[in-house]
This record gives C-alpha cells, structure tokens and sequence, in this order.
C-alpha cells in the first residue's frame, strides 16, 4: 500500500510516493543516524554503502531483451529499434540449459557498434581496392575517398544499398559481439550495494548495470544512469537531497569541460562523423553547431544512429546527409509519425548559477541524458551528462573494489577498442 506524503513537487498536497521516492527516504532514515563529524559527502556515501542493490525499484513495463548470437545484424537492428533500445544483451544459443550466467551471454550488441562495424567493412574493401576507389556495399566501385567519406554526398541511397546488402542480412551478431564495444559485460549480484551501483555507472563509465540472480541465473534487472537520475528527481525535497541538490553547478565543479574541449560538429559536416566521433571518443551525444560561432542548433545522440539504419528512406532525397540535413530529415519524420522524442523539444540549456537540482529536473523531465552549459548569448560554455551528476554524489574509498572485476566476462578475441 502507497504511503501518503506531503510531496514538495506539489505545492502541499498529499500524493502517494513513488517506489524511488519511498527509497530516496530509506536514505533519509540512514542520514538521520549518521555521525555528526561526517562530512555531508562521507554521510551519503555510508548511506548508499547499506543499502542493496536488490531494493532498487524495477520498473514496471521492464523486460530483458536478449538477442540470440546466431541472429542476423537486419534481425538485431530491427529488435533493437522495435523496443526503442540501444543496446540488448547476447545469448548464447549454443550455451546448455543449466549454464551459468556467464556461459549463458555472450556480451552487449549495441546500435551504434553495428553502423560503425558495418562501415568498417566498407572502408576495408575500399583500401583493398586502393587510395582512389571506394567500394560500395553491393560491390560497385567507384571514386574518391573512404566509404563513410563518400557516403555523405551519396545521400539516403548509400544506406539503402548498405541495408540491402548481403553481409548486412547474413552476418550473425556473435561475429561482432565483441567489436566496438565501450565497456565490458558486466553485471551486478542483488547483494551488491548502492555505492558499488553508483560507482560503476559514474566513474567507470558504464551505462547501464544488469542485475542477475545468481541462484537461478537470469537477469532481474537493468539499472541505467538515467533511471538513478529519475530516482534522484522523486527525491527532491527530502534533507539529503536538499543539502547536495541545492548547490550551484559552477560550486560543484560543473561542467568539467571547458568550452574549447566540448566535442561537437558543425552544421554543414557529415552526420556520419557525429557518429563516429561518439564512438571514438566514448561519449554518448554532441552538439551541433552554427558554421560561423559556438550556438548549438541541436543535439545528436547515440539513440539517433537507429536512423540511420531503421529508416534510411526518410533522407533518401538529400544530396548530402549533413549534420543539419540529418537533424532536419529526423524531426520532420517525427512529426510525420507523431512520435514523441527529445529531439523535438530544442536545446535544453541550463547556465553555470543553476542548481544541480534544477538540472536533475530538467533532466529527468525531458528524458535526455545530457544538458548543455550556455552564457548569457547562448553560446556553449560546457556539457553536463547523467554521470558527471552521479559522479558528485559519491566518491570512491581507497581500495574500495578489490578483487571486483575479476568477474566481468573476458573480451571475445574479435573485440576491439577502437
């Protein structure tokens, strides 16, 4: 049964909590009983080190979706886009019934991992052929510059071919579980707590945390970055919110980049370096810029290479797939579909006198997983992402992991770092 509240995101009215809310006041209990001569960071740190990480709330429309490793890439894309996803989880089909969770999964098969494999191929086949050929993926050579070079004048029709083609339809997703993969496969025991939960999704970079029951060897959960954030939004308003969510950015050390750091591309560049840049530099969106200054006309993310592969027809009449042209074509397809997506709201800003609690808002309203930093002329002044927030809530005891990693599942051998 809902226990009522006097919620401080309603003007005083008394409205059920929800699941992270009832959580965000175990914390509070906790904090309340902490040593005084605790400083505020060393108290929330104690706090989330005695709670596990079997409490947190699973969400109720949660599925796996896993992807047999004899599945097609045309098979794992169209799984992936049909539950909205960028990633799922690979099942070994060839793993016995009573294997454990590591021999039962082969690793993750993202989105993103399968375009820049794919181009990969073409850019192989091109050098093959030498400095002044490209080859297409239908096997037509033709002239000028690698395949993700030549494939922004080609317009829609290049990824039309590249979803055509053979290689696309019968290369098996075990032949690239491993390849461009950012982080490895590594998953969270019920008994794992909240620190360990926060750690791993801030400071080591992972983007999202299976939780397995090792009794039975399924995966019971998925905890993300932004699920922890929507977390800390329904906490708003409670004390140990409040003393670290009231301060401003610029207080906290955010944003960590300078201006001349944030990694972005210009409006008239290829879409396909936005994409490529993410995966280069470990980032999971960036911003597009004007030509001539520093104001950000839209935001590129990871989620958005699904176009590229999903729905090629919708830029097919484009000569040139630019960063612009490549926004223009995805709002204007969803408007035609009356989807909902952030890439319909506009640039969502915040400035450096804002509130970190003003941003987690922000951030959990708009369902992005990254905000970008202005001046008083709109001009970018830095980027805040998910785990840059989650990485002021906690910090790392020395020692703290031990042993930990021993566990992650090895690299396949066709795994790649690049």
């Amino acid at each position: 049964m809902d226990s009522w509240v006097e919620s401080p995101r309603s003007g005083g009215v008394s409205t059920p909590r929800s699941p992270e809310a009832k959580l965000g006041l175990r914390v509070e209990d906790l904090w309340d009983i902490q040593q005084p001569q605790l400083s505020p960071s060393e108290k929330l740190n104690s706090c989330f080190e005695n709670i596990l990480v079997s409490s947190f709330p699973i969400n109720p429309s949660f599925q796996v979706v896993e992807i047999n490793s004899d599945s097609s890439l045309a098979d794992a894309v169209q799984i992936l886009s049909k539950h909205k996803l960028l990633s799922a989880i690979v099942r070994n089909v060839e793993a016995p019934e009573d294997a454990s969770w590591i021999d039962r999964y082969n690793g993750i098969v993202e989105l993103q991992g399968i375009v820049v494999w794919l181009l990969h191929q073409s850019e192989v086949k091109a050098l093959k052929m030498g400095p002044a050929s490209t080859v297409g993926v239908n096997g037509a050579v033709g002239n000028g510059g690698s395949a993700p070079e030549a494939a922004a004048p080609m317009g829609g029709s290049f990824f039309e071919t590249l979803t055509s083609s053979d290689f696309y339809k019968t290369t098996k997703v075990q032949d690239i579980s491993g390849s461009f993969r950012w982080a490895p496969f590594l998953a969270l025991q019920k008994s794992d707590t909240f620190l360990t939960m926060l750690l791993l999704l801030s400071k080591y970079k992972m983007k999202s945390l299976p939780v397995v029951d090792l009794g039975e060897g399924n995966i019971d959960n998925i905890i993300t970055q932004s699920s922890v954030v929507h977390m800390l939004a329904e906490c708003v308003g409670l004390h140990w919110f409040e003393s670290w969510g009231t301060k401003k950015l610029k207080d906290l050390g955010l944003p960590i980049m300078k201006p001349h750091q944030i990694i972005k591309v210009y409006e008239d560049e290829p879409v396909l370096k936005a994409f490529k840049l993410m995966r280069q530099k470990r980032i999971g969106g960036l911003p597009v810029v004007e030509g001539n200054g520093q104001k950000a006309i839209g935001n590129i993310s990871v989620r958005d290479v699904q176009f590229l592969l999903a729905a090629p027809e919708i830029y097919k009449d484009y000569r040139s797939i630019t960063a612009k042209n490549f926004l223009t074509a995805v709002r204007n397809h969803l408007k035609d579909q009356q989807e909902v997506s952030p890439m319909l709201q506009g640039m969502i800003t915040c400035n450096k006198d804002d509130t970190i609690k003003d941003v987690i808002l922000k951030l959990d309203s708009a369902k992005i997983h990254r905000i970008y930093v202005v001046d008083g002329d709109e001009n970018l002044e830095g980027v805040i992402s998910l785990r840059d927030i989650i990485s002021k809530l906690v910090h790392e005891p020395r020692g703290y992991f031990g042993d930990f990693f021993d566990g992650v599942v090895p690299l396949p051998r066709n795994s790649s770092s690049v």
